[in-house]
């Protein structure tokens, strides 16, 4: 007769513990220009920052780095241990935390705090670059997406105000009735607009170069034919005389080229470096190292109180020194 095993079947192995995500807009950001991953990325900084940077490193995009969350994820140090250790990161050229202005639903603009890790080092200079227009060398690094900042709506005109300049080949035929060109024919519906400015073949002839300049600078008929009927005198005398007038006086500016302003503002990032020690927002040029004036010379007093409160604790200056003496070498 067999023996019946009575022993319990092994239990499955626990599912690994899901990375926290942070709110929406917020969390992790990873920047460009890094080397793939190595077992010896963070061979060079001590051990609990090795430890820290190699969780940070493995979080994707989103994941909560705040110090609660990474306190709550990582067994081995409390908050003090971690708020220290993203310090030290910073100092280290691997992370900065920026404060961005983003666009949610409805319109309705909104500061978040994201940040941007690097697995590579990188000295300030470089993060400043980052930080202030999104490029660094010859790549774009996009901060955010484009839909993630703001994007500022064109103002309307008012009903009285002239209608906005609009590109001349997105209203303009491409051939017009009888051979003439879009500046003669707007001439020459001006007397129909208004008989006070009854223009003759002869008239749309001569001032047709002063008409097709305006139409050359991006504006349409419509926006030229408004212009030049706009607050007449009660009288005319000579109309030919009054629109030449009008067309050299009144010419509107060029308008930049669309591809080069939609780059340009692609390139606007509405954006503000934090201390990663405080969170206070400043200029990246106020925050070398990631950390404001306070932060980087604490007084007297209060690291002396620190290392009371914390005898456990490592000299965190000391070790901020020697990472930035780390930086530089070659």
């Amino acid at each position: 007769m067999a023996t019946k095993n009575l022993s319990p079947a092994s239990p499955a192995p626990a599912a690994s513990r899901p990375y926290a995500k942070a709110h929406p807009g917020y969390g992790k950001r990873t920047t460009p220009e890094q080397q793939p991953p190595r077992a010896d990325d963070f061979a060079l900084l001590p051990e609990r920052e090795r430890y820290v940077a190699g969780y940070v490193d493995r979080l994707p995009e989103g994941g909560a780095v705040d110090v609660k969350s990474l306190a709550k994820s990582l067994p081995l140090y409390g908050q003090m241990a971690v708020g220290s250790a993203l310090r030290a990161l910073g100092v280290a050229g691997h992370l900065r935390r920026v404060r961005c202005r983003v666009v949610g639903e409805g319109g309705q603009s909104r500061w978040v705090t994201r940040t941007f890790w690097s697995r590579t080092a990188h000295d300030s200079e470089w993060w400043d670059i980052f930080t202030r227009t999104g490029t660094v060398g010859h790549q774009a690094a996009s901060v955010a997406r484009p839909d993630e900042y703001e994007q500022v709506e064109p103002s309307q005109p008012s009903p009285a105000s002239p209608p906005r300049p609009v590109p001349a080949q997105q209203t303009a035929p491409a051939e017009s009735p009888g051979g003439h060109s879009p500046a003669y024919l707007a001439l020459a519906q001006l007397g129909r607009t208004d008989p006070r400015l009854a223009l003759s073949a002869a008239d749309c002839a001569v001032l047709e170069g002063l008409a097709a300049a305006w139409l050359g600078r991006g504006v349409n008929t419509d926006y030229l034919a408004h212009a030049l009927t706009a607050g007449l005198p009660a009288q005319v005398g000579s109309p030919v005389a009054f629109v030449r007038r009008r067309l050299t006086d009144k010419i509107p500016p060029p308008l930049p080229d669309a591809t080069s302003t939609a780059a340009h503002e692609a390139r606007v990032h509405r954006i503000m470096m934090e201390c990663t020690e405080c969170g206070v927002p400043g200029p990246p040029e106020a925050l070398p190292d990631g950390l404001c004036r306070p932060c980087r010379a604490p007084s007297p007093a209060t690291a002396q109180a620190s290392s009371a409160e914390a005898p456990v604790e490592r000299d965190v200056h000391a070790l901020v020194g020697s990472l930035r003496n780390l930086m530089k070498a070659p």
